[in-house]
């Protein structure tokens, strides 16, 4: 099945869902093959080291440093890859509530990692849409 692009059904459809756990950012040396164990929710290779999103409860055990934690909002929607639009209409809902957000994309839907004390008011940001 293919992903939908039409922006207005994406925001008529994106049925957000928050999630119960904390993450982490965090930058590491090394490659993925050294924190597997950590079971990381995604990762990303910068010039400055390796980006990890860990569960916070994991990185803690583990000794890793971050700076805040995040609740993560789940778009139940399957949305394009090349779809146009929804990242930017959720940022600007989120820019006039003044809540910071970290989408990342997946192939079936996009994830958004909200400050853990915003995330109810992102959810009714996110109500406010369609």
């Amino acid at each position: 099945m293919a992903g939908i692009l039409e922006l207005n059904t994406l925001l008529k459809t994106m049925n957000p869902e928050l999630k119960q756990d904390e993450y982490i950012f965090c930058c590491l040396a090394g490659s993925l093959a050294d924190y597997v164990h950590l079971n990381p929710l995604a990762s990303y290779v910068e010039n400055e080291g390796l980006t990890l999103i860990l569960n916070a409860d994991t990185a803690e055990k583990a000794g890793i440093t971050y700076e805040s934690k995040y609740n993560l909002i789940t778009l139940n929607v399957h949305s394009s890859l090349e779809a146009v639009g929804l990242t930017a209409a959720v940022s600007a809902k989120f820019t006039e509530h003044n809540i910071s957000a970290n989408v990342v994309a997946a192939f079936y839907h996009d994830h958004i990692f909200i400050q853990t004390d915003k995330a109810q008011a992102a959810m009714k940001a996110l109500g406010e849409i369609g």
